[in-house]
């Protein structure tokens, strides 16, 4: 059975009729999320990302290549983590043993952020057919890199929509309620779903729309899952 979690109040939030809390000078700006700050070791990591690409192109064992570059195995594996910052030496052993230049082993460091930007329309349009018939999907941004995959869509039911709750694919799905009416169904319970209504949930279990109360209807959905290895 699907569980529904009630979420506390945020320590920092401020509750109604409280005055705004005011950032003194030079604090840090910071959203309300939880999420941890970004990691100092940009460069290391990259570099280890490297490292390990290249290794596993070459079919080594960390142990193999460690031997082979005459690297202790603890020290290649924190490199391989972006643990530490290795000497030029070091990064010149790796190198060699991977018969690569010095420099390729930075080649995917970059300083940027990457960012998906999408004009109101101009989403790519994807119109279910047979039995989700009626369900258009319009994807709104694309992740680039990184460990997760994230896919944001405005999902259209127009009024020949049909009912379909047999959705389910890995990660997890966070739906906010734009327009229109639903029950939508998550496993074994119904959701009634009106404008500004949201619910996250894992969407390995069944889901989707069980009944649309009013049509046309949009919600985004948002769906997050792990990038899978090339």
């Amino acid at each position: 059975m699907s569980q529904v979690t009630k979420f506390p109040i945020l320590p920092n939030a401020r509750k109604k009729g409280e005055p705004p809390v005011l950032l003194t000078s030079g604090a840090e700006l910071a959203t309300v999320s939880s999420a941890p700050q970004e990691s100092s070791r940009t460069l290391e990591k990259a570099l280890g990302h490297q490292v390990r690409t290249l290794r596993r192109e070459r079919d080594l064992s960390l142990a193999e290549l460690g031997q082979a570059a005459g690297i202790s195995l603890g020290m290649l594996s924190k490199i391989e983590n972006g643990q530490i910052s290795p000497s030029l030496s070091t990064i010149n052993s790796i190198a060699n043993t991977l018969n690569v230049p010095f420099s390729s082993l930075f080649s995917t460091f970059e300083e940027k952020r990457d960012c998906s930007y999408v004009r109101s329309g101009q989403g790519v349009i994807i119109e279910r057919g047979g039995t989700k018939a009626g369900h258009i999907y319009e994807l709104l941004g694309a992740s680039l890199g990184g460990d997760l995959v994230v896919e944001p869509y405005l999902i259209t039911l127009e009024e020949d929509a049909e009912p379909y709750t047999n959705f389910r694919h890995a990660g997890i799905e966070f739906i906010y309620m734009l327009t229109g009416e639903v029950m939508y169904r998550h496993t074994s319970q119904d959701y009634h779903l009106r404008p500004g209504d949201s619910m996250m949930f894992d969407s390995a279990g069944l889901h989707g729309p069980v009944q649309l109360v009013r049509t046309p209807m949009t919600y985004i959905s948002v769906i997050v899952y792990p990038r899978q290895p090339k």
